[in-house]
């Protein structure tokens, strides 16, 4: 039976959907339908898909011939050529055109894969180039404004000078960051110094709820200076106090006032909220638009766990024109830190401002503000227009040699590509953050018809799964979301009492003040629910049975034996099954078959 929490995160990368219960003999297929980002590391676009399979799902018994197939149909939005650079399966190659691939693979296997799907591209080109995309909206758009999406690749020349750095790391050191969080970071922050160059400069201010800074001016970049630095960190960072951003923050800004031919980057790292999240993005905005523009810092961010508020962290890498990242593993903080600094620190053209564009009506850029060009990351700008889109768009900078960067984008119709799906998470995370930054109503609905038309969950929205016997309805409904403002409603004609899922864990809330003022250690996943059979089957006789006896693990335990024991093993799990004894070792044992 639907529950008030039928999905969520069991742990970061593993998330349980209870299905309820049906009849024996039924087919039952998933569809589950994803958007990711696309990583891009050494000139490569890299692309990861989970597609490993426990031992456990195959099934019990005799071996059972088993398909996979995988089919890849990629389109970079160029006119270059897409070279594949490498795959873990064995790929066909079904159409190549200009800036187009399409691929496959199919197999019968005797189980079920146990690597995952990888697969990595280059856009063929020596130097900066980019185009621009437009498309009219699909009939139903609440939107009626045309899209466009502008984009500029760096290229795969890898030797292309990037600016001098002036660095300051902010880091928390609060409470909260107590045993593997802080140490993961100590070890990201050394090997994100390592990477800097002898002309860069840098400095480090921990805090708390003081701030303790590592010098009182910006150090070079020696090999002495790192050294120094690294036995300071490993004697200051001591997690204790509470949190407070605005102090080291504005201590930060100080220290780069006086960077002249460099790009000024401030790199904070943070598992909490604070109360004057509002004031410090507010600061900031007033801070970028009082300066002149190559001095004005970059402003990046990373988020550790549930607890901080990642709309605030985003607001203000968006107004800092730096970047934004975040970790629910605790395990992925020094890997995905350093990528982070590394994409943020490699800059190649910096001050960009697009032109051509004053004629049109009615702008709406994501993000608002534009980041520099980084020979880690491409640049894309997004959004929304109405008027007549101009046939070439001039893009201007400054090159690390401080001479001009220009260039002229050709602009073409997309057809074959849908942008909504492709931006719909982007925009509704900036407009989210914007509705928090603004208190706006009117945004929180924007984002919620945004959420609604493209399935994708948002903070004021809800994920439904509905299941249909596919012998009663027509057509199969796909997963849909309601507004939190709704309390029923009928979905393609079906009516309310057809078995519906709630997914829960899709959002991440706008930080927990209370969990930070109490230093609560990062939280990287949901706590598991307490209502149903979890609460009740601990104080019975059912759960101190399932705890000796599991019948999920005999299943396992089937698979090593001849097949008439597996008969009788399967008939005992079967009259186990008419006590429920399955269903609360589900919810209990804490072995590998809580993922079934």
């Amino acid at each position: 039976m639907a529950k008030a929490k039928d999905g969520y995160y069991l742990k970061s990368q593993i998330y349980i959907v209870k299905i309820p219960q049906f009849k024996g003999g039924s087919i039952f297929s998933v569809k589950i339908r994803w958007s990711q980002k696309i990583l891009f590391h050494d000139g490569e676009f890299c692309l990861n898909i989970p597609f490993c399979f426990p031992k456990y799902v195959n099934p019990v018994g005799r071996s059972i011939s088993k398909k996979e197939k995988i089919f890849l149909k990629l389109n970079s939005g160029t006119a270059n050529e897409v070279l594949c650079k490498a795959t873990s399966h064995p790929l066909k190659g079904v159409m190549h055109q200009a800036g187009k691939l399409s691929l496959s693979y199919e197999a019968e296997v005797p189980a079920w894969s146990s690597t995952d799907f990888s697969f990595s591209y280059t856009v063929s080109s020596s130097d900066i180039f980019g185009g621009v995309l437009l498309q009219s909206p699909f009939l139903r758009d609440f939107d009626e404004r045309e899209i466009f999406c502008l984009y500029l690749y760096p290229g795969d020349f890898l030797d292309r000078k990037v600016f001098k750095k002036d660095v300051v790391f902010v880091v928390d050191i609060s409470a909260s960051m107590k045993g593997s969080p802080l140490e993961n970071v100590k070890n990201a922050l050394v090997g994100s110094l390592s990477q800097l160059n002898p002309q860069d400069r840098f400095n480090i201010i921990a805090f708390n709820g003081e701030a303790y800074l590592f010098s009182q001016s910006m150090e070079p970049a020696t090999v002495e200076a790192i050294l120094k630095a690294a036995k300071w960190v490993d004697t200051t960072f001591i997690a204790n106090g509470g949190t407070n951003i605005m102090l080291p923050l504005t201590q930060a800004m100080t220290l780069l006032r006086k960077s002249s031919d460099s790009v000024p980057l401030i790199f904070l790292v943070t598992d909490g909220s604070v109360e004057d999240e509002r004031e410090i993005c507010e600061f900031v905005k007033s801070y970028v638009t009082s300066g002149h523009s190559v001095r004005t810092p970059r402003i990046c961010t990373f988020g550790i766990g549930l607890y901080c508020n990642h709309y605030f962290l985003q607001m203000l890498a968006q107004v800092g024109r730096g970047r934004y990242d975040a970790v629910y593993d605790l395990d992925s903080i020094d890997t995905r830190m350093q990528s982070l600094f590394s994409t943020a620190s490699s800059v190649i053209v910096a001050d960009i401002t697009i032109k051509s564009l004053e004629g049109l009506d009615s702008q709406e850029f994501f993000p608002t503000h534009i980041p520099d060009l980084s020979s880690g990351s491409p640049l894309i700008i997004s959004g929304r227009y109405n008027g007549t889109f101009p046939e070439l768009v001039k893009v201007t900078g400054t090159l690390a040699d401080r001479t001009s960067f220009a260039v002229d984008l050709k602009v073409k119709r997309e057809k074959d590509m849908k942008l909504t799906y492709v931006f719909s998470k982007r925009h509704i995370d900036l407009v989210t953050a914007r509705a928090w930054l603004l208190e706006s109503q009117e945004l929180e609905e924007k984002v919620s018809k945004m959420s609604i038309q493209n399935n994708v969950p948002s903070e004021y929205t809800f994920m439904e799964m509905i299941l249909v016997n596919k012998n009663d309805v027509k057509k199969e409904p796909e997963p849909f979301l309601l507004q939190k403002a709704y309390g029923t409603l009928s979905f393609k004609g079906l009516e309310v009492e057809i078995p519906k899922l709630f997914l829960g864990g899709l959002s991440h809330g706008f930080g927990d003040l209370k969990a930070t003022a109490e230093n609560t250690p990062p939280a990287t996943k949901e706590a598991k629910p307490s209502e149903g059979l979890l609460g009740k089957a601990a104080s019975t006789c059912c759960g101190r049975v399932a705890d000796t006896c599991c019948g999920m693990c005999l299943l396992k335990t089937c698979s090593f034996v001849n097949d008439q024991c597996t008969i009788v093993c399967t008939q005992l799990c079967a009259a186990l099954a008419c006590f429920e004894l399955i269903k609360c070792c589900i919810e209990i044992c804490d072995c590998e078959c809580d993922c079934l």
